[in-house]
């Protein structure tokens, strides 16, 4: 793994946010459960079981309607109940994306970290504001295209992708120096 700090004059991105680490969930109890209780929602919520239950729920509430002579109350129930359910739901699931995010983007830090042609200056791209990121993705697409007229060979990209990440390390920093 390469330890050197090629941008000693930028400030480090916080790739982890503090409430996502495990540190984090074994200090809180009640994050530590959320998680947990989340986790098994998702899981349940995307089962085959669930997809059959929703099904029957709205066959019985379909079939219900001619004895409730399809009243407002009755369309109450089922909009209500959906709504609740959907609701809650974005939360639970929400947690569960959060979680995944962190791991994959731990991952593919560790991907970058122990390739040693790979510019570690990208890890922690995702902190970087839409603005950065698109610049980032403009800066790429120019050498791509400066790649395919014969510009760079593939030797070159590793210099490339680290001089582009560093013009970014320093708009960020920038950036961190006139909002701080």
């Amino acid at each position: 793994m390469n330890h050197q700090n090629p941008l000693p004059d930028a400030e480090p991105m916080d790739t982890v946010p503090s409430t996502s680490s495990p540190g984090y969930a074994k200090a809180h109890p009640v994050t530590r459960a959320f998680d947990a209780f989340a986790s098994a929602v998702t899981r349940w919520a995307g089962s085959p079981v669930a997809f059959g239950l929703a099904v029957i729920s709205i066959v019985v509430w379909l079939v219900s309607g001619p004895f409730f002579r399809f009243s407002e109350g009755w369309q109450l129930v089922i909009n209500t109940g959906t709504t609740i359910v959907t609701f809650l739901m974005v939360f639970l699931i929400q947690q569960s994306a959060n979680k995944d995010s962190v791991a994959l983007h731990l991952k593919l830090n560790e991907l970058l970290a122990s390739h040693k042609r790979a510019s570690n200056q990208l890890i922690g791209i995702e902190d970087a504001t839409e603005d950065e990121l698109r610049k980032l993705a403009a800066a790429y697409l120019q050498l791509a295209s400066k790649r395919e007229e014969g510009g760079t060979h593939a030797s070159d990209d590793a210099g490339a992708a680290a001089e582009i990440a560093r013009r970014l390390a320093k708009v960020q920093a920038k950036h961190g120096q006139n909002t701080g």
